[in-house]
């Protein structure tokens, strides 16, 4: 359904032909127009002060936060600081309720001609390439560059990853605008990944939320032309509201959300297997005999009986198990095992390796002249 409410107060005078013959109809028009530029300004105005005011509180909690965090015995005291934090954020909060009543008040005003239609773009270019630093560098640069940034913000961009209010991630994100980038976005992910490997489903769950927020301002930057740092204060505006007056764009924020958390875990679980597969791996290889097979593999394919002689170390149980056996069958049980190192064929030579060499209890060794 299309609300057509937003066009029931609209101040549109100047196609209005009726007036009376003794009152001059340009001079009329150019009089309300006027009336409503300086309206407008006055507007302006109101909302750049509640701005720079809301911008200027910030930065002040912020200093007051970092003087608290690394307190010193020569600095101000603990309690007057912390009576100034009180004091800046109830002033914050005050603020805040500002800015919504101003909110309100600007959606309440009526519609004209200066408002109804606005220039998208300030000059046009036609057939300019979009210039791009990062287009001149390789992909080696381009990683490095985006190493460094990840590494000099990390605890700024893991800050805002644990945020779960709108308000508190507008406001972190206010007074640190250089985060609004692709890295930021990227080391979240990253993070997400992690945190669903080591099993912290809750905290990954958070951070994934940030990410879509991080993502949904990128593209909407894209989608507008503009830098992601431009697209703040409107995306964020534009969510506190989805929840009453934008539900399809919360549906869809959420379903992304969805599929995002889907896609974490998936490549969670691959990284566990992935590690899994490495560890075994690096395992059979420290296992692996002088002949370069798996004591391991080995023993499970011997007979059962053949088994039970390294089982119990039984060494004439063995010799008179290999001796019923066809002398091609008993040579080639022989050799696996003495290729995976269950069967040490000449132990004096190799007691002094068997010393230094960390025990493995999967191994059994039959030793002795008599093995032979």
């Amino acid at each position: 359904m299309v609300d057509y409410s937003k066009w029931d107060h609209i101040e549109v005078s100047d196609d209005e032909d009726d007036t009376h013959p003794n009152i001059d109809t340009p001079s009329l028009f150019r009089w309300r127009h006027q009336a409503r530029v300086e309206r407008m300004e006055e507007a302006r105005k109101e909302r750049e002060t509640i701005d720079s005011r809301i911008e200027e509180n910030s930065k002040n909690l912020r200093q007051v936060r970092e003087k608290l965090k690394d307190l010193s015995p020569t600095g101000d005291s603990e309690k007057e600081l912390k009576d100034k934090l009180q004091k800046l954020q109830k002033k914050q909060k005050e603020l805040k309720k500002e800015e919504e009543e101003l909110a309100k008040k600007e959606k309440k005003a009526p519609k004209n001609v200066d408002t109804l239609s606005q220039a998208g773009f300030t000059r046009t270019i036609i057939n300019a390439p979009k210039k791009n630093q990062e287009d001149n560098l390789s992909e080696d640069e381009k990683a490095e560059k985006s190493q460094a940034f990840m590494e000099k913000y990390k605890k700024e961009i893991e800050h805002f990853g644990m945020l779960s209010d709108y308000n508190d991630s507008q406001e972190y994100m206010r007074e640190n605008p250089h985060l609004a980038c692709e890295d930021t976005a990227n080391y979240l992910a990253l993070w997400c990944i992690n945190l669903e490997v080591q099993e912290k489903h809750s905290l990954m769950e958070r951070v994934a939320h940030q990410t879509i927020i991080m993502q949904y301002m990128l593209e909407l930057a894209k989608s507008l032309d503009t830098t992601p740092r431009a697209t703040i204060h409107s995306f964020f505006v534009k969510m506190k509201r989805a929840k009453t007056e934008f539900k399809e764009y919360m549906e869809a924020f959420d379903d992304e959300l969805r599929s995002f958390l889907e896609r974490v875990k998936e490549r969670a679980q691959a990284r566990i297997e992935k590690a899994m597969k490495e560890a075994e791996q690096e395992e059979r290889e420290k296992r692996l005999g002088p002949g370069g097979l798996d004591p391991v593999e080995v023993f499970e394919s011997l007979p059962p009986d053949l088994q039970k002689c390294f089982e119990e170390k039984d060494i004439p149980m063995l010799q008179e198990v290999l001796g019923r056996m066809p002398e091609e069958e008993a040579r080639t049980y022989l050799k696996k095992c003495v290729d995976s190192g269950l069967w040490i064929p000449n132990a004096q030579d190799a007691q002094a390796q068997a010393e230094e060499a960390e025990p493995e209890s999967e191994h059994y060794e039959a030793v002795g002249e008599e093995a032979k």
